[in-house]
């Protein structure tokens, strides 16, 4: 779904009620605020709706590009929230989970934080941001729940050793098997670059889109003009699991 702005009241899905573990991926990867990660406004709302209707456990989860520790990060973007657990991807315990799918497009199995196992809930909120013709969003937003020391090549950080098979099949592929339930994409404002650097251009789009992660990628791309191929890859998916 697609609200404007200056309506949108985020009100928890039925689910969240009964939940014992809800897990939050922001996009936090480096200490540049909002429109480049997630905002803390946003993040504040979705927390204390959540607390409103649930004595769940409300775990926020993010790693970094450089494999360096999150929490400075966190500091430096105001994530200070009260009986929220901020937690580090590479403090965690990894388990190495299957690809659902039949036939996986690149990448039969991916190591992931037990964590995120254990939640009965998962949120992804991120900013509305494209590199190039290129959207940065809900989808996208989980490939930092990766360990980079898995997936690093050479000495650098990031997931370099995940290059060859294709970003949009292994989105496709991280998608179908860490399956979130819910995605917040903050389209108040868009941040627009040429390139992987921290300088661009910011708009007033006024927008904000809930919903399934895959769908509410569809309608920001569709949106914007934007070319995000891994969106065709998943649906291929989807109809292969149909069949």
């Amino acid at each position: 779904m697609i609200y404007d702005a200056s309506k949108y009241v985020f009100d928890p899905p039925p689910l969240i009620s009964r939940a014992h573990k809800i897990l939050i991926k922001p996009s936090a990867t480096y200490p540049h605020p909002y429109p480049f990660s997630t905002s803390r406004e946003m993040l504040g709302i979705i927390i204390d709706k959540i607390k409103q209707v649930s004595d769940a456990d409300i775990i926020v989860l993010e790693g970094t590009v450089s494999g360096e520790s999150v929490y400075p990060i966190y500091k430096s973007l105001g994530y200070d929230f009260q009986r929220v657990l901020m937690l580090d991807v590479r403090d965690c315990i990894w388990v190495e989970i299957e690809n659902p799918l039949p036939h996986p497009f690149a990448v039969a199995t991916f190591w992931v934080p037990n964590v995120v196992l254990s939640c009965d809930y998962l949120i992804s909120v991120s900013p509305f941001r494209t590199v190039g013709n290129q959207g940065i969003l809900s989808v996208r937003n989980l490939l930092s729940l990766l360990p980079v020391s898995k997936y690093k090549k050479g000495s650098g950080g990031g997931w370099g050793s995940l290059d060859e098979f294709g970003w949009d099949k292994v989105l496709a592929d991280l998608y179908f098997t860490l399956p979130f339930d819910l995605a917040i994409i903050d389209g108040r404002k868009k941040f627009s670059s040429a390139d992987e650097s921290f300088k661009g251009k910011t708009d007033n789009l006024g927008k904000i889109f809930e919903g399934e992660p895959y769908d509410i990628d569809r309608e920001a791309t569709v949106m914007a003009g934007l070319d995000t191929q891994y969106l065709d890859v998943i649906k291929a998916g989807k109809a292969e699991l149909e069949s």
